[in-house]
């Protein structure tokens, strides 16, 4: 996948998330939810290689993208 393309899809699930969810109210909820995609990322990269599915690890790793992007803005003074 060219950067572009990964760009425009974590993007598109971080405005779903922000249409979906309400703002994170702390830093402390931006991170557990962070954490909790980054779980499920973990969870399918570890699988072995026979139940390896990459189309999920690809899913799961936009996830972990636009909440670190949703953490930023909804966390992160400037």
């Amino acid at each position: 996948m060219n950067p572009t393309t990964a760009i425009e899809l974590i993007l598109e699930e971080y405005r779903s998330a922000v249409d979906r969810y309400p703002k994170f109210h702390s830093p402390h909820e931006g991170y557990a939810i962070l954490l909790e995609e980054l779980d499920e990322l973990w969870e399918e990269v570890r699988r072995s290689p026979s139940r390896y599915d990459p189309v999920a690890v690809r899913a799961e790793a936009i996830q972990v993208a636009a909440m670190a992007l949703r953490f930023l803005t909804d966390c992160v003074d400037d």
